[in-house]
């Protein structure tokens, strides 16, 4: 039994390395992690403007099954003047396709996200990571081909209701989100065991636009990544606007970083 249960783990483990280049720093893949595990993340970002700003953000993610898992935030900022509770998020994640080969797959998923901000701040943008209250849902593409992992996204947010913009008529009601995202395995170069680090790149166009008025905003996200052990991930990024004529939105120019710790096979 206990030889059966170690081969299991080092299976999963061996796994999550081999995909480690679709672990991307700004967007979700349409991979799972592990069935039966627990992850947990504490991300910090900021602005890099004139007015200095952070955001933190506490996250566990729970794999049910290889087809779906879920995620919970909370997020705690500066942003308005002191260092407070903003609010919580949940995400679910469901993967409907799947296509396995020998170092290679395809997979497609569904994700829906639910938001809620104690937050005012009028804004031509809908982030659902902090900054506004709402619902977004999606569609995510991911092919692995060897070392590189290619990703698109796109999808829709709703934001709930005027009154938390007091007013203001430039906040945004809908949105569009679109992404490409890429991710090449740097290390090792040759993968003997799971205990080998693993050392990702990472290169993200993030945008969105408002069918209401047409604007819009495209970023560019290169970010870099080290897998410990297939259990413990640490990622450093940043995201700044290549074009785009949306004001007033905090994920412009923006550093990232987070630290990941992962436990396997620990739920029934």
């Amino acid at each position: 039994m206990m030889r059966k249960y170690m081969c299991m783990l080092l299976l999963v483990m061996m796994t999550k390395s081999i995909y480690a280049q679709e672990l991307y720093v700004f967007t979700e893949p349409a991979s799972n992690m592990p069935a039966r595990s627990i992850g947990v993340r504490l991300t910090h970002e900021g602005t890099t403007g004139s007015q200095w700003s952070s955001r933190t953000i506490p996250e566990v993610m729970i794999g049910v099954n290889r087809k779906l898992m879920f995620h919970a935030q909370g997020f705690f900022s500066d942003m308005d003047g002191r260092y407070r509770v903003e609010g919580a998020s949940l995400y679910g994640k469901y993967r409907f396709y799947s296509v396995d080969g020998t170092r290679k797959h395809s997979r497609a998923a569904a994700f829906l996200r639910i938001s809620q901000s104690r937050r005012t701040f009028p804004s031509s943008d809908i982030n659902l990571e902090g900054d506004n209250s709402g619902t977004q849902g999606g569609l995510i593409f991911t092919q692995l081909l060897h070392k590189l992992a290619l990703s698109a996204n796109i999808s829709y947010t709703r934001a709930f209701g005027q009154n938390r913009y007091n007013g203001q008529m430039n906040s945004a009601d809908d949105m569009i989100g679109y992404s490409l995202s890429s991710g090449y395995l740097v290390l090792p170069v040759v993968y003997k065991n799971y205990s080998q680090p693993n050392f990702n790149v990472y290169f993200e166009v993030l945008g969105k636009t408002d069918p209401s008025d047409g604007k819009a905003y495209l970023d560019f996200a290169p970010a870099i990544q080290t897998v410990i052990n297939s259990r413990t991930r640490v990622d450093l990024g940043y995201r700044f606007q290549i074009a785009g004529n949306m004001c007033d939105r905090y994920l412009k120019n923006m550093y990232l970083a987070r630290v990941e710790f992962n436990f396997f096979n620990v739920l029934k």
